[in-house]
């Protein structure tokens, strides 16, 4: 078939316009050209748009999104707000939608994965090509061309979208750098990754997706490519976001390489003249962006990191983004300056799912007076106002999100778009744990790190549709998006490790521990001294503290950092109870660790010598000094 005369077709019909056609071509690309005359004759827009790296073409998106009332222009300059659907708190599209997420393999896979939902991929392709079958009737379909990391860096990965939504669009525009120019130089190649996404029909003003019920997000790994539909919430929708993290984990893992869902920061100690590189990978709402975005520090990227072996003996890591898309629940000028700053200044920004009073946005935990009413998610909004099960809704969803660009950050680091990346010296991981691991702890080895890594636990929040405060096993924050066995995916860690000459030293991190009256032990801007403690140790500065699940501060330490970067005091009644090791607790875990992990037959023999170790270890000072256990006494 000449799918340049397909294409040709379309400009015939006034679906396509001359040089819209004529941008196509130049990509010399049939792979390129296949996939948009299959999704456009399945999905029937009404026209058809190519946008290229020009600003007039990117421009035009961003206008689009606010013609459409997808995006509504707020007070300061560059501002703008989107609403995704909601029918009542607990039917609604804005959290991702874990269930409706399927990985799409072949029917002898099927039962292999007990942690990933699959279906049998030639099910789940006619079910969703059957629903996509005229979903972007009297829409525009946009055509979207991106880089996934640098620009002409080894680590970087090309992605096309189609998409009938302006505010998906726009919003990769903010997180993602442009790949029109990038995709002439694959010559041809299908070394892309795709995504094709519809909002479905819509419905109100704000127009958001009617068919809640028939929203899917299918990953289909044999193609390298996302099938979404009937949605909007950028979880969902952004076929670059954590979609193509999926894609990215399956394909790092055949690879020798890793994809997580890491943040990258460099870490600035005071009265020394280095910067030290760390990732960090914690589930949605815990801490991760405001980690990220620390006073005194530099973000290259808050959500995302392809990391490699480097010929300096390290891994490198860089962001596949270049934007944020981040929760703003409790976003407000003492607890994270930065980000309040950000979201408070003209600059082109996307808010979704606030509150809007006199064009200006509001939102749970700001820390400042809100209005009685306005206008939310909900429509019309007032102080009280009930769904119809007779759930209040709040001013702002809990998982209301903002988007913006990192380099117009005042933090950003200077090598955001360096094609080598950046080396990296430690990794974060870290949950929501209200009764268990302390503050922070740093790992023994690699190895032990991996462990670490593999059995972060975390209470559930509303970024995910489902019942809030259930507590969750979260192996290295990326269960929700692992497409490989669990066994592979660790052992594919401890070799990765094994083969640096330098592996990054691992430490994991619970900003949500609390006493036995329900209080925080953590303030929210504490964990700067946790993460500058570690810095420290990475360059052997300080000594530790050698427990039975890993390194932990000495108090003389820990209140010199206090008083250094939050002019605090810190107390020995505060360590103690931050860093008492519960051993009733801890030992509890290890049998939820081996339950879960039971599950999988594949698992590495270095995690399993490292549990029963750790049992032995913990059981033994249980009978030695009983169940709680001060860290003076250790």
């Amino acid at each position: 078939m000449d799918i340049s005369r397909e294409l040709l077709r379309y400009v015939d019909v006034g679906l396509l316009s001359r040089s819209d056609f004529e941008k196509l071509l130049e990509l010399k690309n049939e792979h390129v050209l296949k996939i948009i005359t299959q999704f456009v004759d399945l999905c029937s827009p009404n026209k058809l748009t190519v946008i290229s790296d020009a600003q007039d073409d990117i421009e035009y998106v961003r206008n689009m999104a606010i013609i459409n009332r997808e995006e509504i222009e707020l007070a300061l300059a560059g501002h703008t707000v989107h609403y995704d659907g909601f029918f009542t708190m607990s039917n609604h599209d804005q959290a991702r939608d874990k269930n409706n997420t399927q990985v799409l393999i072949p029917k002898e896979e099927q039962g292999k994965y007990p942690w990933i939902n699959t279906m049998e991929r030639e099910q789940g392709l006619k079910e969703i090509f059957e629903i996509m079958k005229g979903c972007m009737k009297d829409h525009e379909c946009i055509v979207r061309f991106f880089c996934l990391g640098p620009k002409g860096s080894r680590f970087s990965i090309l992605a096309l979208q189609l998409t009938d939504s302006f505010y998906v669009a726009h919003s990769e525009d903010l997180l993602y750098r442009e790949g029109y120019e990038e995709f002439k130089r694959l010559k041809g190649s299908n070394d892309f990754f795709y995504f094709i996404h519809s909002s479905g029909e819509l419905i109100g003003n704000p127009p958001v997706t009617k068919n809640l019920e028939k929203r899917r997000i299918y990953i289909d790994l044999q193609e390298g490519r996302v099938l979404t539909v009937n949605n909007q919430y950028a979880g969902n929708s952004l076929g670059l976001k954590k979609l193509a993290l999926r894609l990215g984990i399956y394909k790092a893992n055949n690879e020798d390489w890793l994809t997580e869902h890491y943040f990258i920061m460099g870490l600035h100690p005071r009265g020394k003249s280095r910067t030290t590189y760390a990732c960090g990978a914690y589930p949605s709402a815990c801490g991760k962006t405001s980690t990220a975005m620390l006073p005194g520090q530099t973000i290259i990227g808050d959500d995302i990191a392809y990391i490699r072996k480097w010929e300096d003996g390290y891994c490198h890591g860089v962001n596949i983004e270049h934007g944020i898309f981040g929760i703003i629940k409790d976003v407000n000028l003492q607890d994270d300056p930065e980000i309040f700053k950000a979201l408070t200044s003209p600059r082109e920004t996307i808010f979704s799912n606030v509150l809007i009073k006199d064009n200006v946005p509001y939102w749970l935990g700001d820390g400042r007076k809100h209005p009685e009413t306005g206008f939310n998610f909900s429509g019309d909004w007032y102080h009280g106002k009930e769904d119809i099960d007779g759930i209040e809704i709040p001013l702002a969803h809990p998982n209301a999100r903002y988007t913006i660009r990192i380099s117009e950050l005042p933090n950003a680091n200077p090598n955001l778009n360096a094609s080598n990346g950046v080396p990296i010296h430690l990794i974060f991981y870290g949950g929501r744990d209200s009764d268990t691991m302390p503050p922070i702890i740093e790992s023994f080895n690699w190895e032990h790190g991996v462990y670490l890594g593999a059995t972060i636990e975390s209470e559930t929040t509303s970024a995910t549709i489902g019942k809030e405060g259930v507590r969750t096993m979260q192996p290295m924050a990326n269960l929700d998006f692992l497409v490989v066995s669990m066994g592979r995916y660790l052992k594919n860690h401890q070799v990765f490790g094994k083969n640096l000459k330098y592996p990054p030293k691992v430490f994991t991190t619970n900003y949500f521990l609390k006493n036995e009256k329900g209080k925080y032990l953590n303030g929210i801007l504490d964990k700067l001294v946790w993460v500058m403690w570690a810095e420290l140790r990475v360059h052997n500065d300080i000594t530790a503290i050698e427990t039975p699940i890993g390194y932990i501060p000495l108090y003389s330490d820990l209140k010199f950092l206090f008083r250094e970067y939050l002019n605090k005091d810190y107390s020995k009644e505060e360590y103690t109870q931050q860093f008492s090791l519960r051993i009733t607790k801890l030992l509890s875990k290890l049998d939820r660790v081996e339950k879960m992990y039971s599950r999988e037959e594949n698992i590495p023999d270095f995690f399993w010598n490292t549990l029963m170790q750790q049992r032995k270890k913990l059981n033994f000072l249980k009978s030695e000094k009983g169940d709680i256990i001060s860290p003076l006494d250790l």
